[in-house]
């Protein structure tokens, strides 16, 4: 069986009033910042999130308690313009420990001029988690999903100014 490979991806863009350099460095070393604390999977209450800027680096949430949830793994890191994410939660909001079940997030900087950047993300393969892949993309496309996160980082991006 084979699915539309539309139906299982979900894109969503913003635009910020920011160089290039600044919209990739503001996503990726500050990710945390943005990234409403409710969405984690820990049984502790959230202290961070970490985004570890390299390939094969993880992005995952810290506990107060010192317990780590690792739910993406950085498959392409490329300043100021790509990176490119495992999806590692199932649909049952739980990790998800076989790669061959995590869907794709890509997120690309375009430099509209000097100081404006439009950020493009992506998530992609949605399918691959198996049944009830549906509900990940209707949680991910959903307003407290991707489109949250992005208005969320394009207000840390202002405040930064």
């Amino acid at each position: 069986m084979s699915t539309d490979a539309a139906a299982a991806t979900v894109r969503t863009s913003i635009e910020v009033e920011a160089p290039i350099e600044r919209a990739f460095r503001v996503f990726t070393d500050e990710f945390g910042t943005f990234k409403p604390p409710e969405h984690n999977l820990l049984q502790a209450e959230l202290a961070e999130t970490i985004f570890e800027p390299r390939v094969g680096g993880y992005l995952y949430d810290r506990g107060v308690d010192g317990s780590e949830c690792r739910w993406a793994r950085v498959l392409a890191y490329e300043p100021p313009h790509r990176v490119l994410l495992s999806w590692e939660i199932s649909p049952q909001w739980q990790l998800e420990s076989d790669p061959e079940h995590a869907s794709e997030w890509e997120v690309r900087f375009i430099a509209e001029t000097p100081d404006h950047t439009r950020v493009e993300l992506e998530h992609r393969n949605l399918d691959r988690h198996g049944a009830g892949w549906e509900g990940v993309r209707e949680g991910v496309a959903g307003d407290d999903g991707w489109p949250l996160y992005l208005r969320r980082y394009a207000d840390r991006v202002t405040q930064g100014r």
